[in-house]
């Protein structure tokens, strides 16, 4: 049948045709097929559905609605129809009603816009209103029990169809083994929002690829993106107590459209960029050797709890998307943020699987940060299953085999399983190196152990599920906490700017401020803080498993004491590029040791040492005493043949975390060869890292005084 379309404005006094059919239920969100458009929407306790379009995302009257037939457009719980007259650039959204009762966990309301889970891009994301977006009557005293009559369309963006096709000129995943990566978490629009950045598309995805010399010359091979789908940077309420400055959601864990880009990291010269504008920034890391990861949340959504938006799950189907008290009203918390997705579900589970393939099929990604990773073991009573479906189905996937898979081994549900998250595809996010080495080199007693552990590739943690090193992603800071200029700079947290009393943020840091909280002009606890950041730069970059460095870590970026800075879309947060300038130190300290690690080829095999491999002594030169309250160790790595080849040459690391000289006895390097100094993070640079041919050669041969609080590094010659 035909149909009439009003294209409204100045071309009210035109029509164009518009051709309705059944469509088909697959596969889910909209596709082009035959000339038009065929939209697929699950919902089972639905009653009716319409699909609306518009012209503009301002509208709030749609220039046509089409209800979908229960008899003829609905197949199973899919309900579908096609569309011939619409191409790119069209918007559209759905309208669902069905019962309204939170009580048995149906919270239907067709007055309110919802967007499609499967849109892969938005248009109008500045528009939202998320007080016009809820389900319930505020103002009633039942809250959420009482439904809302308000129509919110005009203040909803829009799902947008956008043309994928794109040239990507050849280009193939890079496929880096995981004993070669070394991961640089950043964020997309702090990178180079502020202007010391000179970036032409600050902010932006093109503002990332300005930053590929830079990634290039610091020797990263994988960059490790804060959330960019689709989040609503405006939905806090909170102020700056101090300036009442309303502040915004900057890092982005609150996900409304997991298939959909950021509209706001496009550079908004036409609907839609965002799409092309990504593959770009891809395109071009790929070109330049390094890989893209996506923190991605599929933990929770931005519809929080019962007196959260409706924005899509919740209006499609509340019951099957999300977690449920027995008291169906109210959610299971597993992320802290209000709500769970239902995730070992059948339909939210294929939900979460076509996602993934979406972002590496259509958009070339590497590999995903999974956030609270553990709410993806849980089944639909909260309980952590012993072989999780969707964890089994994301590693064995034949599309998705080839990526890199990243779990954040906890959630806010008291689940911990680092070293023990399930599937041995899956690497971790190792919080215990964090902590240890954080701890060793602060001077807490007793960690000489645990600090070789770390350094070994945390084989109590992962040996015995007969995993190897490289599922332990080794780091010492990442954005959730304090940076490492503020952990050796600040002895509490200082959050107050966040507008919660500094009632957010990590209490127990393990962090220090050698003498002064925050900048000091004290040239000697400024010394002993350079010391400290080399000194964790050099343990995270010698240690077995796969380093990942926090952006701008590397020219001592502060946060000014702030360990979550959720809520900071300003120079708190955002890269200042002076720093680099200031703080070159650092930046070459960082860069030469990415270079010693590529360098030195037993420093990142796969396997876990034995005790052929590596020999630890303490500064007398005898075995150490593990079970004393000592802050000093010694090893020597020893130059044995591999079956894929040499490894390099002997190494001795001497690790000095007292607050006084100590005199290591060296072991007897191998027979021919002189210890020399490679890395000494006492003295200035240059002489603090040396390149290849510049060591020096040791004298005495067999001692080295080690500074307070530092770190050597000697290679036999």
């Amino acid at each position: 049948m035909v149909f009439w379309q009003f294209t409204g404005g100045e071309a009210a006094d035109m029509v164009r045709p518009i051709q309705i059919d059944v469509g088909r239920p697959i596969p889910s969100g909209a596709y082009h097929r035959h000339g038009g458009v065929n939209f697929s929407l699950f919902s089972r306790n639905a009653t009716r559905v319409w699909l609306e379009l518009f012209e503009t995302p301002e509208d709030g009257i749609p220039t046509m609605a089409i209800e979908l037939d229960p008899q003829r457009n609905r197949t199973g719980d899919m309900w579908h129809v096609w569309v011939k007259g619409i191409t790119y650039g069209q918007l559209y959204a759905f309208r669902v009603e069905g019962p309204y009762q939170p009580e048995k966990g149906h919270r239907f309301n067709h007055r309110k816009l919802l967007l499609d889970p499967y849109s892969t891009a938005l248009h109008g994301t500045s528009r939202w209103d998320l007080n016009r977006a809820l389900g319930f009557d505020a103002t009633s005293p039942l809250k959420d029990l009482a439904p809302s009559t308000e129509d919110n369309a005009a203040a909803s963006p829009k799902c947008l169809l956008v043309d994928y096709r794109f040239d990507w000129d050849g280009e193939r995943p890079l496929k880096v083994p995981w004993s070669d990566t070394v991961i640089y978490e950043t964020h997309v629009r702090g990178l180079t929002i502020h202007p010391s950045s000179g970036a032409h598309n600050p902010g932006t995805f093109l503002g990332v690829v300005e930053k590929i010399p830079y990634f290039k010359e610091l020797g990263i091979t994988a960059v490790e993106f804060m959330p960019v789908q689709e989040f609503n940077e405006n939905e806090l309420e909170l102020r700056n107590p101090f300036t009442g400055e309303l502040l915004r959601n900057y890092w982005g864990y609150n996900t409304v459209s997991f298939f959909a880009p950021k509209e706001s990291y496009g550079t908004c010269n036409r609907p839609g960029c965002q799409i092309s504008e990504f593959k770009t920034m891809v395109k071009e890391l790929h070109k330049a050797g390094i890989e893209v990861i996506l923190d991605i949340v599929l933990n929770h959504t931005a519809e929080g709890s019962e007196l959260g938006p409706i924005l899509n799950f919740r209006g499609i189907e509340n019951s099957v998307y999300y977690m449920l008290k027995t008291d169906r009203r109210y959610y299971s918390n597993y992320s802290g943020c209000g709500n769970t997705l239902n995730c070992n579900h059948p339909v939210v589970r294929s939900y979460i699987l076509d996602c993934l393939r979406h972002w590496v099929v259509e958009m070339h990604v590497d590999g995903f940060r999974f956030d609270l990773a553990s709410v993806l073991g849980r089944d639909e009573e909260g309980e952590i299953l012993p072989n999780p479906p969707l964890l089994e189905n994301i590693a064995e996937d034949p599309i998705l085999r080839g990526v890199k898979l990243i779990a954040e081994a906890w959630d806010a549900g008291g689940a911990y399983q680092v070293g023990s998250f399930p599937g041995q595809r899956w690497s971790e996010w190792n919080g215990r190196f964090r902590d240890e080495v954080r701890r060793f080199w602060r001077g807490d007693p007793g960690m000489t152990s645990l600090l070789a552990t770390r350094i070994c590739g945390s084989s109590d943690l992962y040996q015995r599920d007969r995993k190897e090193p490289i599922n332990s992603i080794n780091f010492i800071t990442c954005h959730d906490g304090f940076t490492l200029n503020d952990l050796v700079s600040y002895g509490q947290k200082h959050n107050a700017v966040n507008g919660e009393d500094s009632r957010d943020g990590e209490n127990t840091n393990y962090s220090d401020n050698h003498g002064a909280e925050g900048e000091t002009a004290d040239l000697g606890i400024e010394a002993t803080r350079l010391r400290q950041i080399k000194n964790m730069l050099a343990t995270l970059l010698v240690s077995r498993g796969v380093p990942m460095i926090l952006g701008g870590d590397e020219f001592r970026r502060t946060q000014r004491g702030n360990n979550n800075a959720y809520c900071q879309d300003n120079e708190i947060s955002w890269y200042d590029w002076n720093m680099l300038n200031k703080h070159y130190e650092i930046f070459r300290f960082t860069r030469e040791m990415i270079v010693f690690r590529k360098r030195n080829r037993v420093l990142r095999t796969q396997d876990f040492y034995t005790d052929r491999d590596i020999s630890w002594f303490a500064s007398s030169g005898k075995s150490p005493q593990w079970s004393h309250q000592e802050r000093t160790l010694g090893c020597m790595i020893h130059a044995h043949r591999h079956s894929v080849g040499p490894l390099g040459q002997a190494l001795c690391f001497l690790f000095n975390a007292e607050t006084f000289k100590v005199r290591f006895k060296l072991p007897r390097p191998p027979s021919g060869e002189q210890w020399h100094s490679v890395v000494d993070t006492a003295r200035p640079s240059p002489y603090d890292i040396r390149e290849a041919g510049q060591e020096e050669l040791l004298m005495p041969p067999d001692s080295y005084r080690v500074q307070p609080k530092s770190m050597v590094i000697l290679i036999a010659k």
